[in-house]
């Protein structure tokens, strides 16, 4: 038989109901404690399991949830109407930080790394191929297959070509995102080396790129 009710800590002094609806009179035991409804339940609502004097906890969860504004016992209704919250006192609130020294370490932690020029470290060392506009990917995609072909690439990470679908025809602040998007991959620490290409008639021109790119 499915539970009707349930004591979610052994700490409540409250069950919730399970059931859709359960009858005053009904006996129900839960979590080691029986109790007979004296009311009327539906789903979601609280049962007392104990009596719970006036101004006493009212327990869910292990914790109080508020305080009985009247005596409640065993078996009755706890809600809105017998039940009220404990965060309306006045209390005074105090920070009182507590700070420590940080002391380096004697042995700092290190890791493999690649330290460039401008200070930035990448974790790999590969070699990118970065197309201004969408309409040179076959080129960028062609030229990437030719070297690992041709060259030996066994001392780089990585040979990729970042292609997309922008630089041709866009305006406004939809180019200059695009622009600013590339410039960014093209200065990332994990790019030991960057070839950039370009179409020549592109919306995004290299030169302009360059402007972005910065030192």
């Amino acid at each position: 038989m499915a539970k009707r009710i349930i004591r979610i800590n052994q700490a409540d002094n409250v069950a919730v109901v399970l059931a859709d609806e359960i009858k005053a009179g009904e006996t129900l035991t839960e979590g080691g404690v029986t109790v007979t409804l004296k009311d009327d339940l539906i789903r979601g609502h609280k049962v007392a399991l104990t009596d719970i004097a006036q101004g006493c906890d009212v327990v869910k969860y292990g914790y109080p949830i508020g305080h009985a504004t009247s005596h409640i016992t065993a078996g009755e209704h706890v809600h809105s109407h017998n039940l009220a919250t404990s965060l309306d006192l006045d209390l005074e609130y105090t920070y009182s930080p507590v700070t420590t020294e940080a002391k380096p370490s004697c042995n700092p932690p290190t890791i493999n790394g690649y330290l460039r020029a401008n200070g930035e470290m990448g974790i790999r060392n590969e070699l990118w191929i970065v197309p201004t506009v969408g309409c040179v990917n076959g080129q960028a995609q062609a030229i990437v297959k030719r070297l690992t072909e041709e060259c030996d690439t066994s001392h780089i990470d990585d040979v990729r070509a970042f292609t997309h679908n922008y630089g041709c025809s866009q305006l406004g602040s939809d180019h200059e995102n695009t622009r600013s998007a590339l410039a960014a991959l093209i200065k990332h620490p994990n790019a030991g080396g960057v070839l950039v290409l370009g179409l020549g008639c592109e919306n995004n021109q290299l030169a302009t790129l360059r402007d972005t790119l910065g030192d």
